[in-house]
């Protein structure tokens, strides 16, 4: 909310500043950029302001290097992971390799995510892991043209749960 606030407010003042090259200083001070770069890195930059900003902090449980990792394999997963995937009834199968640059990613990550996932949705959601290949079956009478559109990132991204993980995984309160 406060970004698009503020994304109003540079939109109005670049206009008014084509018809005016003066600005207040409010106006400079709130023209800046709002993304410290890299995606990885704006999230960890993001969990350590809230971290810093946490008279609480147990600076003796916080792991970044946690962190780190778990965007990486999430980078990983996007980037490299060999999915193929078919519709069944009710929804869809996807066998995703193990092996290759992607394999780690995927051993950790979907195995994880398949029971937030059903949680989340009420969908059947089961992972069998076997051989050099995870394979993920998703299911649901009622949403089954969802599960099927949604695709194998799009199911593994399904959830509001991911920066309350990241948070806890920074500060040594969970870990997947």
């Amino acid at each position: 909310m406060i970004r698009l606030a503020i994304l109003a407010f540079l939109v109005a003042s670049t206009a008014s500043a084509q018809h005016s090259h003066t600005h207040t200083a409010e106006e400079k001070t709130l023209i800046a950029p709002l993304e410290p770069g890299q995606g990885a890195f704006a999230a960890i930059a993001e969990i350590v302001t809230i971290l810093r900003a946490d008279p609480d902090t147990d600076w003796n449980q916080v792991d970044i290097g946690a962190l780190h990792q778990h965007l990486l394999d999430m980078d990983d997963l996007v980037k490299l992971a060999e999915v193929t995937s078919w519709d069944i009834p009710n929804g869809a199968r996807f066998k995703i390799k193990t092996t290759g640059p992607g394999g780690g990613a995927v051993q950790r990550m979907v195995p994880a995510h398949a029971p937030v996932l059903a949680g989340e949705t009420g969908w059947f959601s089961q992972v069998d892991i076997g051989g050099d290949e995870v394979t993920w079956t998703v299911t649901s009478p009622e949403n089954p043209r969802a599960i099927r559109a949604l695709g194998f990132i799009g199911l593994m991204a399904v959830g509001g749960h991911h920066q309350k993980h990241h948070l806890g995984m920074a500060s040594g309160q969970m870990v997947h």
